[in-house]
């Protein structure tokens, strides 16, 4: 009898026991179903559950809207320094992931940073930290955070995309096998058609790939909102390493305790020659060795340059004696110290004999600094470039012989410091007064009088930018002229003087 109540009253305990396990198994399935979804969204939204992202269901924050934000206040070490003010995180749903590989020399590839970064901005996509050129003529292996502050990149521009240094795990690892679609996108394409045409390939492919990135979005017509964005990148986010920074105000620092300097940005460089087919005041070996290279090298398309003909249209950088001729005849001290931004000079002393007599005071980087301070820099041209590009910024006076890349986007960056002085040369013009000059046609005084004359207006002051429509090549570069960026009562102002 006894044993027949034990086991009554045991019987609604084991049925407890087993309700209590039931549910139990029950939630742990419901768990881990959860975490395995949870899972799967970090590595299509981007890894954002699993790594403190906020949900991309979010509503969007005024778009692009970079001024009355709350600032977030982050603190980057344990020591004095001071915290560093980022800008809340924008939170949007991601619609898939930018890669890009650019193309080019420190300069090129720059603008088409800021040009990556606007076009994901404004495909809400995520953007993976770009790849630099490492087949170029230049050869340098430097990856995106040799040359640039890349946390700094990330986390001051997260009001208005997500950037990642990598892809999501999954992702990578399709990327890896090869499974990704890659393209060159459309050059000086508008917004729309990133909108319209790439946004749903990312969509489909989950991952799109750039393989190139030069111009390939529009100067003109574009959202003000996007203009500004590149600006910002350019101006603000793309901040050179600490090392590289610290070495630029070395040289700024030994220059100015001699007083006010000119960078002199003397684009004679074998490379330059070779792909514009340049040759004046060369000899034969030298004609025979640049045109060899101009042959060797695939990518520069055009191999048959009449260097005459270049010359007389402007379209070759300055001789180095050009130069000394130009510098004089705009009355340039003879003790100005001059600082040239360049890498080696075709013809080396030889050729720069002529500007060394003109201006005693000629430096470089290599002849400020001792060998140990450029011993990391060595073989790494746009390491060495981005140092050119800092002390260019700081001069008191800027004169591009060439209005390639670097001298474009330092002109455009000089603008937006308060339109410091750049002399931005009219080679057409200066070639045909240095052959009359050097012919016996002009003396030195009409010629003198004419080069000032001719730049008189051409000095890096307030100008609107010129647009040829459907000419997107020969009208002004946006990062020569960001007028959408620059002070409004500066603009206004010069526009009014040149109307009275």
């Amino acid at each position: 009898m006894a044993k027949r109540d034990i086991a009554a009253a045991a019987a609604p305990s084991g049925s407890r026991r087993m309700r209590m396990w039931m549910l139990r198994a029950t939630t742990s399935v419901l768990l881990w179903t959860c975490i395995v979804q949870l899972t799967a969204l970090g590595e299509t939204w981007g890894p954002r559950v699993l790594k403190g992202w906020p949900s991309c269901n979010h509503r969007d924050r005024s778009p692009l809207a970079t001024g009355a934000k709350e600032a977030v206040r982050v603190k980057v070490s344990s020591g004095d320094h001071p915290r560093r003010v980022f800008p809340p995180k924008r939170v949007y749903k991601n619609n898939g992931y930018l890669m890009v590989s650019c193309n080019g020399g420190l300069n090129q590839m720059r603008a088409a940073i800021c040009d990556m970064v606007a076009i994901a901005r404004f495909m809400n996509v995520t953007l993976i930290v770009p790849e630099l050129d490492k087949t170029s003529f230049w050869a340098d292996p430097s990856e995106f955070h040799d040359i640039f502050d890349v946390d700094h990149f990330i986390t001051s521009l997260r009001d208005e995309v997500r950037i990642l240094k990598e892809l999501p795990p999954r992702l990578k690892s399709r990327v890896e096998w090869g499974r990704i679609y890659s393209m060159a996108p459309t050059s000086w394409s508008d917004i729309s058609y990133y909108r319209h045409q790439i946004l749903p390939l990312i969509r489909k492919h989950k991952v799109v790939h750039f393989n190139r990135t030069d111009a390939r979005l529009a100067n003109n017509k574009q959202p003000l909102q996007l203009q500004r964005l590149r600006c910002r990148v350019n101006f603000s986010a793309l901040k050179f390493t600490p090392q590289i920074e610290e070495l630029g105000r070395k040289v700024v620092k030994l220059l100015r305790r001699a007083g006010p300097f000119l960078v002199l940005h003397l684009r004679y460089e074998m490379d330059m020659l070779a792909f514009s087919g340049c040759t004046h005041g060369c000899n034969d070996d030298e004609v025979e060795e640049l045109t060899r290279m101009r042959y060797d090298y695939e990518q520069w398309k055009v191999k048959n340059i009449d260097s005459d003909e270049q010359r007389i249209e402007g379209l070759c950088p300055l001789t180095p004696e050009e130069t000394a001729l130009t510098l004089k005849a705009l009355d340039i001290d003879r003790n100005m110290q001059i600082y040239v931004a360049a890498g080696e000079i075709y013809g080396g002393e030889r050729r720069m004999a002529t500007l060394a007599r003109s201006y005693p005071k000629l430096f470089k980087k290599e002849t400020l600094l001792e060998s140990s301070d450029l011993k990391a820099f060595q073989n790494h041209s746009s390491q060495m470039a981005a140092l050119d590009y800092l002390v260019s910024l700081e001069s008191d006076v800027f004169v591009p012989t060439y209005d390639g890349n670097m001298a474009k986007v330092v002109e455009g960056h000089r603008r937006f410091l308060g339109f410091k002085k750049t002399i931005l040369l009219d080679r057409r013009l200066l070639v045909e007064l240095i052959d009359q000059f050097s012919s016996g046609n002009l003396s030195w005084e009409e010629f003198s009088s004419a080069v000032k004359e001719v730049h008189a207006f051409r000095v890096g002051n307030p100008t609107r930018r010129l647009v040829i429509p459907d000419r997107p090549k020969e009208e002004e570069y946006f990062y020569a002229n960001p007028q959408e960026c620059l002070r409004s009562s500066a603009m206004h102002n010069w526009l009014l003087v040149g109307r009275s």
